[in-house]
């Protein structure tokens, strides 16, 4: 039973949410109202079964205890032609078995959550936790913020969509343009969340995937059917997102081994990759380059392109990789892609150059695992073994994922046969 509400959480989390803001029109009844659903799951389903389709259920329920709540509160009298809306439509939906599908409103939800009226920061934030179900600490760790700091986000976020009226529904073409980067944006660390899960057991998290390639393509469709206000260069930017998630997304099969162990990329085996995605995402980006409007979307996809099109790791182009993170950085700078462009630069040059640019950012990624995974790597590759071990030693301090442990701690015990 219980697996079976994990399971639902982690797959369907925000489409329920979604469809019941769609419904209510008010976000912070709608989480209360869905929590309140999966606390009744617990005791129901435990007793009864689980239902045959338990989305609906929980939509159900949920609008339930909406309605409970509306009526029980004090603090403002609820609308009487909003509960009797509610009421008829919970009539209709008794029998949860008899329910249809539950209707998608989630594209919604990212750009009532991407309204120009919050701070950039707080959208991505808010629609990662409701449309992406993702903890208030999976997002800190994406942003690589304190958890406090996240959740004063989140709070602040969801105080002003209330105060300030922040209609839910897709916006008319000549202000789609304007929410079109936070949309963006939020749809890339939706699938990075799903490609390398930060907690749990699971490495890949295949719903948040697919969820975010979807939502993708809905939003290209969308931009190319309709007369919007969206620059070549804006759309060019979707087709490299979509293309390099899909890129991505091919290796899936090959990420694991037999045991649910790590294989990195160059011990992959490249048979197991999804060719009709390659062949998809290298059409997308050749699309979004013919545009000639280039982007840092663009530019992360040329890089995964690069990857898909070697037959093996030796024959991956290497010091093009590091000449296109160079140019990444000219678009838009992080110390995420100062790491990547030094692992990218250790395997086109050498070990040693790839330390000299990790050293400037020792201390502003002193708290992400991958940075020390990725210094532990040059370290071993230099023969400073008993460093090498001191570095994985702290990225495992540092990661809450099973898998990437698993690895670590295989990493650290191999050190002893360097030696």
């Amino acid at each position: 039973m219980r697996q079976a509400l994990e399971r639902v959480h982690r797959q369907e989390y925000g489409q329920l949410l979604a469809t019941l803001i769609g419904w209510l029109g008010d976000l912070e009844l709608a989480e209360e109202a869905l929590q309140d659903a999966f606390l009744a799951a617990v005791e129901h389903w435990e007793r009864e079964g689980v239902p045959h389709k338990p989305g609906a259920w929980l939509t159900t329920t949920a609008r339930r205890k909406a309605i409970d709540r509306l009526r029980r509160s004090r603090a403002a009298v609820a609308p009487q032609d909003l509960l009797a809306l509610l009421s008829a439509q919970l009539t209709l939906t008794e029998n949860f078995d008899d329910v249809g599908e539950i209707p998608d409103e989630r594209l919604k939800l990212i750009f009532s959550c991407c309204h120009p009226a919050l701070p950039l920061e707080h959208q991505i934030a808010l629609t990662l936790h409701t449309l992406g179900g993702l903890t208030t600490a999976e997002i800190a760790a994406a942003f690589l913020v304190p958890v406090p700091t996240m959740a004063q986000r989140l709070v602040r976020a969801k105080r002003k969509i209330k105060d300030a009226g922040i209609p839910y529904y897709v916006p008319p073409a000549d202000l789609l343009a304007e929410r079109l980067e936070a949309a963006l944006t939020v749809l890339y660390l939706i699938f990075t969340e799903g490609y390398a899960a930060t907690t749990g057991e699971a490495l890949i998290r295949h719903e948040l995937c697919a969820e975010a390639i979807r939502l993708c393509r809905v939003l290209e469709l969308l931009i190319r059917q309709t007369q919007t206000d969206v620059q070549d260069g804006q759309y060019a930017e979707v087709l490299g997102l979509l293309g390099s998630m899909l890129l991505h997304h091919s290796r899936r099969t090959a990420r694991l081994g037999s045991h649910g162990e790590l294989i990195l990329l160059n011990n992959q085996d490249r048979s197991l990759w999804d060719k009709r995605a390659i062949q998809e995402g290298l059409a997308l980006v050749e699309k979004a380059f013919h545009m000639r409007q280039l982007g840092p979307y663009q530019i992360q996809a040329a890089i995964s392109a690069l990857h898909a099109s070697a037959p093996t790791a030796e024959a991956t182009d290497w010091p093009q990789i590091a000449a296109l993170y160079g140019e990444l950085r000219r678009h838009v700078d992080s110390s995420i892609i100062q790491l990547n462009q030094a692992v990218a630069v250790s395997l086109a040059i050498g070990p040693k150059a790839g330390l000299r640019l990790l050293e400037p950012l020792a201390d502003e990624l002193s708290n992400f695992a991958p940075f020390h995974l990725a210094h532990a790597d040059l370290l071993r590759r230099t023969d400073r073994m008993e460093l090498a071990r001191e570095a994985y030693r702290v990225a495992l301090d540092l990661t809450q994922n099973n898998v990437e442990r698993d690895f670590i701690l295989e990493q650290i015990a191999m050190l002893g046969e360097w030696q």
